[in-house]
């Protein structure tokens, strides 16, 4: 085996076992968040914390998507909050922040 099969191996490996982390915390995540979204929880250190872990992953889109619905349900609550999480978001994952372009 040549340097490049076994470093193309290792790519291979390491995005299959990304993905299968993004799977498994989107499907750890989602009965919390359905839970925050169906009890109308007000509970600010709970959805902070929430979305704080939720951001790692959102790069993965069932978990953009909680995140989302998670912000607008936040924007209720604490609108200069949620437009940090928004901006953080930008920051960490939309690329057109990422290169300055409106």
């Amino acid at each position: 085996m040549t340097t490049c099969d076994a470093t193309s191996k290792a790519i291979i490996s390491l995005a299959r076992g990304l993905r299968d982390l993004q799977r498994q915390a989107a499907q750890q995540y989602k009965p919390v968040v359905d839970s925050i979204l169906r009890t109308r929880s007000r509970d600010i250190r709970h959805i902070e914390h929430t979305l704080d872990r939720l951001l790692d992953f959102c790069g993965h889109e069932p978990m953009l998507r909680m995140y989302k619905n998670l912000c607008r349900h936040y924007w209720d609550i604490d609108p200069a909050a949620t437009a940090d999480y928004v901006n953080a978001y930008r920051e960490y994952w939309d690329s057109d922040a990422q290169e300055g372009q409106p």
